[in-house]
């Protein structure tokens, strides 16, 4: 499957290379000193278990020089998802679909927007993953999982086609029977932790050990 990785990050970066590694064509977008590192020495994500390399990697700065893209992974930042739709567009044929990665809940209206809600399907994911140098990614734990389904949860062969190449590529993806529960349900439980980041000014490693959050 021909896919493109809009936002190689941390959730881009990390699901983009599991794919890859599974010998899946994906095409990774970055920019300044993360797209040269990733160009010359490879896309390289630390595991627990060892390091993936994807080298050569294939990466551009510019989706319209992509063509002939059947899915589109979106992992930038949530403010980003309109700019980012815009700037995909060129890329967009007859049978590409965007998935968003994104926590929060807007992400599928402001695609649909822009693209039109027929290249869109709703996402989410989960890991912890970050980038720590330009062209590394290190993923902690294993709670690496992706779920995803049409607008209006009816069954379809594209996004059980993408669950197939994720199965493949060892990479947990589920299909909701209500894609837009899980979104609340994702989007809940982020924003009850980040209030309480918010309150304390602190990661959730401090938080946790507080007497005061017992």
């Amino acid at each position: 499957m021909r896919i493109m990785v809009f936002g190689t990050g941390g959730a881009g970066g990390f699901f983009g290379a599991q794919l890859a590694r599974a010998g899946e064509d994906v095409i990774f977008v970055a920019r300044s000193e993360h797209l040269r590192a990733i160009r010359a020495n490879g896309l390289r994500v630390e595991m627990p278990g060892g390091e993936i390399v994807i080298s050569p990697a294939q990466a551009t700065d510019n989706p319209a020089e992509v063509a002939h893209v059947e899915a589109i992974l979106l992992g930038v930042k949530a403010w980003q998802v309109r700019e980012a739709a815009q700037t995909v567009q060129p890329a967009i044929g007859p049978e590409t679909f965007v998935v968003p990665l994104q926590n929060g809940v807007d992400a599928t209206s402001e695609l649909g927007a822009v693209l039109g809600s027929g290249h869109v399907l709703a996402g989410l994911c989960g890991t912890f993953s970050w980038v720590t140098a330009p062209g590394r990614i290190r993923s902690v734990g294993t709670a690496n999982f992706i779920k995803f389904a049409e607008l209006d949860n009816r069954p379809s062969d594209r996004a059980l086609r993408l669950q197939e190449v994720f199965r493949k590529a060892g990479v947990a993806a589920e299909i909701p029977p209500d894609i837009h529960k899980a979104l609340w349900e994702k989007f809940l439980t982020v924003t009850s932790l980040g209030g309480v980041g918010a309150v304390t000014r602190a990661a959730i490693g401090v938080t946790r050990v507080l007497p005061e959050m017992c």
